[in-house]
């Protein structure tokens, strides 16, 4: 019997792409040019619904599920489609935040080092 805490999302995917990808030369220059934490909170389907909750530190260089133990940089909320949307470059962060289809808690200047590029390129989703 499926648990309704462990949806699978599209993102997870991604998401696991970047805990490899912060041990390559690539993550390493990015947790020096960006130095910031986000938290990514993503719904399979409707916003604050079965929210799964990600950190992406790009202070230590580290990518793990659950919330962030202190104050994050930035904190995202998405629903799983429009995450992997702007992850991969098919829909800019400003036009999703305008649009509704990510909403933005804390420093909006972390929030506009969160562009794309600090994400890997998968071959495929």
């Amino acid at each position: 019997m499926a648990d309704e805490t462990t949806t699978p999302l599209k993102s997870a995917a991604l998401l696991e792409l970047m805990k490899l990808h912060m041990s390559t030369d690539a993550g390493k220059d990015l947790v020096k040019k960006v130095g910031l934490v986000y938290q990514i909170n993503i719904a399979p389907k409707k916003l604050g619904i079965n929210e799964q909750i990600y950190v992406v530190d790009l202070k230590k260089g580290e990518v793990s599920k659950g919330a962030y133990d202190g104050k994050p940089d930035a904190t995202f909320s998405f629903k799983d489609e429009d995450f992997l949307k702007v992850a991969t470059g098919k829909m800019n962060p400003q036009i999703a935040f305008m649009r509704g289809a990510m909403k933005v808690k804390g420093s909006l200047s972390a929030a506009q080092k969160f562009t794309p590029d600090i994400f890997p390129k998968p071959s495929k989703l």
